[in-house]
């Protein structure tokens, strides 16, 4: 393979894995918990809103809240990841 048609195909890869990103970060997606957490994080994964209903909250059972909150984390996580792999699948890129 000559050098200038390597340069290209990588030049390209590396456009194709900009647009991959922003287009992650223009993206969201939320994990729940029994209806009561929900944690939004965008598509890179990152943590940007957390809502806690009232009735999630007894001070008698702090342990519940605690346990609604990472469940409601792992689910957004999940779905994170999700898109992507949705976003990356297909293009062969390595570290994607």
């Amino acid at each position: 393979m000559d050098m200038k048609k390597l340069m290209k195909q990588m030049q390209q890869a590396q456009a194709a894995a900009a647009k991959i990103q922003d287009n992650l970060a223009a993206q969201s997606v939320e994990g729940t918990a029994s209806g009561l957490v929900t944690v939004t994080m965008s598509g890179h994964g990152k943590i940007t809103a957390l809502k806690i209903k009232p009735e999630a909250v007894d001070p008698d059972d702090v342990e519940a809240l605690e346990d609604l909150i990472l469940v409601a984390m792992q689910d957004a996580t999940a779905k994170a990841d999700a898109l992507q792999q949705d976003a990356t699948r297909g293009l062969g890129l390595p570290g994607f």
